[in-house]
């Protein structure tokens, strides 16, 4: 335990890296403020002196891990022309599935407090799935820009579905963590067709799409 008075460096990220152990094995049922600050080696009004209630943590918990993904998918769309598009997105919207995803997510919705809290606090403009979505249509304008996807193709749509999916998997989805991937990149494929006629990548077409989609033929 940390002695009384002894400041403890970090102690915000301390405490949420604890929340999530906890969400981890024992699940929203088992976060108080007890089992935070015994899992952070803490006092157990550490929590209370940095936060207003268990609501107010938890919230803002959801709130820091949102912000922490915004900002990892927010160079997205300084990386167009470079690598694959649909392996691109599929992993942008796989950071929202990171390893701890799911447990913040059935945190959030397990509190009518949370959920509340962090709604007003998106609505407010801090970071969160809107600024993801927002960050993945810009990713997409940039490469239809530069040719490597269709002008027909509808960023902003492709964007909602796929940050609205991950939404789903979060809070309601069944499948096992380790299914994410594979569902993503399916809907990815889904989403944004193969470059070229013939189905390839934008590699194999030759000319360094790496995975654009091109217009499909018209129909005869």
């Amino acid at each position: 335990m940390s002695p009384r008075g002894v400041a403890i460096p970090d102690v915000r990220e301390r405490l949420f890296a604890a929340a999530e152990r906890v969400l981890s094995r024992e699940g929203p049922a088992g976060l108080t403020n007890r089992s935070v600050t015994e899992e952070a080696g803490c006092a157990k009004g550490l929590l209370y002196n940095h936060f207003a209630d268990l609501d107010d943590f938890v919230a803002q918990l959801v709130l820091d891990r949102f912000e922490r993904v915004a900002a990892e998918v927010a160079p997205l769309a300084d990386r167009a022309g470079q690598g694959e598009v649909r392996e691109n997105l599929a992993r942008a919207a796989l950071v929202l599935l990171g390893a701890d995803g799911p447990v913040v997510a059935a945190a959030a919705v397990s509190r009518s407090g949370v959920a509340d809290r962090v709604r007003r606090a998106w609505r407010d403009g801090a970071p969160g799935p809107g600024t993801v979505q927002d960050a993945l249509a810009g990713y997409l304008a940039a490469e239809q820009r530069l040719g490597r996807l269709s002008p027909a193709a509808d960023g902003p749509v492709i964007a909602l579905a796929l940050v609205g999916t991950v939404h789903h998997l979060l809070m309601h989805g069944h499948a096992e963590p380790a299914d994410h991937p594979s569902l993503i990149r399916r809907l990815v494929a889904a989403l944004v067709p193969p470059f070229g006629a013939g189905g390839g990548t934008g590699s194999e077409a030759g000319d360094g799409g790496g995975g654009g989609t091109a217009v499909p033929p018209a129909a005869e």
